[in-house]
């Protein structure tokens, strides 16, 4: 297992912060311990910097608080890297409750929150941050990510609220047009800045100053290879590591159904035991599985022959 060598002063490490997907199994769809823990080790092999657990992605909106703290204490019992711990709730009281259960849960261990932005307006924004920094003394990671939260709030008053609030560590920037919105805050600001949206940009952002990615992908050592590649100044090689993936990436981003294709690529690739999902998300769809084997021939192929 890969060392933590995040500390908690300053920006987020760069690099790679893997999306935990949680792993569901059985008809009563149960957290899945034993893929969950699978993952975390895999991510680690994958040379992941760190972990982020309970986001959009990890269905935490689905998880009461006993399940949200059975997901993080699994994955720290099978990783050593630092983890960001997911807030699903936009008001100030309950998200300081989920803080506090990550705290409580994780210890040291965890690095960072992350806090979806909650208002279009930026002086709405500071006070959430503020309220709930002064609650926990909780490091955060501001999340602007439209698509989930149905806010949009301009990258100006980003800038403003990051002004603001020097204990938000990272922006992690999911508002297409992405690029040009981390090519303004990198411009303006001391943090590090990620890309998610699986790596659909992330050469793209990479060129606009990003940190790396905080973001989920099937094969997430693709975008490690990537990123370590660009960071020591090979350019060429960060695209070349990433090309042969690209086709996979784009199939497994579809609207809608883009968890259900990440979490059956997982189970196929051996992690999980299931791809089940919870509402309202929606399942996988069984006409996309002879495409999901030719695209996954296709990476394997391409990895044997690199």
């Amino acid at each position: 297992m890969s060392a933590n060598t995040n500390n908690h002063d300053g920006p987020l490490a760069p690099g790679v912060w893997g999306v935990v997907p949680t792993p569901f199994a059985g008809q009563r769809r149960e957290v899945d311990a034993e893929g969950l823990g699978r993952l975390a080790v895999f991510f680690d092999d994958a040379g992941a910097t760190g972990l982020t657990v309970l986001g959009v992605f990890g269905e935490a909106s689905s998880l009461n608080a006993s399940e949200r703290a059975h997901v993080l204490r699994t994955v720290a019992e099978h990783s050593k890297l630092a983890i960001v711990a997911g807030i699903t709730s936009i008001a100030a009281g309950p998200a300081i409750a989920e803080i506090e259960n990550a705290q409580t849960t994780l210890g040291p261990r965890l690095r960072a929150v992350m806090v979806q932005v909650n208002s279009a307006r930026s002086q709405d924004v500071i006070e959430h941050l503020q309220s709930i920094h002064a609650s926990s003394d909780a490091p955060i990671v501001l999340q602007d990510y439209p698509k989930s939260s149905g806010i949009t709030i301009s990258t100006s008053q980003m800038i403003t609220i990051t002004k603001h609030c020097p204990f938000v560590c990272a922006v992690k920037s999911e508002a297409p047009p992405t690029a040009v919105a981390i090519a303004r805050l990198t411009a303006n600001t001391d943090l590090s800045v990620f890309g998610g949206l699986g790596g659909q940009g992330l050469l793209d952002e990479l060129t606009a100053g990003s940190a790396g990615a905080m973001t989920g992908f099937s094969y997430p050592e693709a975008l490690v290879a990537c990123v370590s590649a660009w960071r020591r100044g090979d350019r060429d090689v960060a695209r070349a590591e990433l090309l042969p993936y690209m086709p996979l990436i784009n199939f497994e981003q579809q609207p809608g159904i883009a968890l259900a294709i990440r979490k059956e690529l997982f189970r196929r690739r051996g992690i999980f035991n299931d791809a089940a999902v919870r509402a309202p998300a929606a399942e996988f769809p069984p006409e996309l599985a002879e495409l999901a084997a030719a695209h996954l021939e296709h990476v394997e192929t391409e990895a044997v022959i690199r």
